[in-house]
């Protein structure tokens, strides 16, 4: 016995349906869109407007949003004044997307100032932060870098969580990837230690910090990414910031990333007799 097929829907039926179908697809694409338009809008107010800046330092540092623009939120700079007559910087990536993550990077950035506002070491800095964060009870994390920069000493001390390396140069054509030890990302592991490392400024150059999101996408690995910031930084050595800052940007467009992308640049002067 051959099966039945069901009766066809009326014209007007199905015309109907899809009307249904389409109006529910525009509003889920609205919802979504007004998603990532709150997120952009909160991430970029919570960014900084200005880095601070020294004799002999000079700073700059920009942020693009995802390119596809749902992956969106959660990656962060910043640079502020500390006891001593020191500056601090800050950049990092909080795992996950959308308003809630660029919510946390908010409540990073406020933990991480007020906590380097009394302790000088970076490395007690993010382990006390970390404890903060835990104490939260939140299901994200986050991974950072964090500098202290004395004009005194001309000395850069700096601590990572789980972050991407600092890329490196000077002037007179040294440039590399600093492998330097590290911990854990904030807000994973409880009493969690972040080393330190010292380095004295004795040549001009630039210092710069990126998120994954310049570095990593589907196009080439993290290490090759790393690689290519590390040439662009070697040959601009000491240049401008703003400039150096959007030459390394544009990496982000070849590792064909989906996420969003904060760079942090440093250009320091040779430490004079002190």
């Amino acid at each position: 016995m051959t099966p039945r097929r069901p009766p066809r829907p009326a014209s007007a039926d199905l015309l109907s349906k899809l009307g249904r179908l389409t109006a529910q697809a525009r509003e889920g694409a609205e919802l979504q869109q007004a998603r990532v338009e709150l997120a952009e809008a909160l991430q970029r107010e919570l960014l900084p407007a200005s880095l601070p800046v020294l004799p002999g330092l000079r700073t700059a540092a920009r942020y693009a949003p995802a390119r596809r623009g749902l992956d969106i939120g959660g990656d962060w700079y910043d640079g502020f004044r500390v006891a001593g007559g020191a500056l601090a910087f800050s950049i990092g990536d909080v795992q996950g997307h959308d308003v809630a993550a660029t919510a946390f990077m908010g409540q990073v950035r406020v933990c991480l100032r007020a906590v380097a506002a009394v302790v000088l070491d970076p490395g007690e800095v993010l382990s006390q932060a970390n404890d903060v964060l835990l104490s939260m009870d939140s299901e994200l994390f986050a991974t950072c870098s964090l500098l202290r920069f004395d004009p005194r000493t001309w000395e850069l001390q700096t601590a990572r969580a789980g972050h991407v390396p600092t890329v490196w140069a000077t002037v007179d054509g040294r440039y590399g990837v600093a492998e330097d030890a590290g911990g854990p990302p904030l807000g994973t592991v409880s009493g969690a230690r972040y080393p330190v490392t010292r380095r004295r400024l004795t040549e001009a150059g630039s210092i710069v910090l990126v998120t994954d999101g310049v570095v990593e996408g589907p196009s080439f690995p993290i290490d090759v990414g790393l690689e290519r910031v590390a040439r662009i930084v070697g040959e601009a050595a000491g240049a401008d910031p703003e400039e150096l800052a959007a030459e390394v940007m544009k990496v982000a467009d070849f590792t064909g990333h989906a996420d969003d992308a904060a760079v942090l640049v440093l250009s320091h002067d040779a430490s004079g007799p002190r």
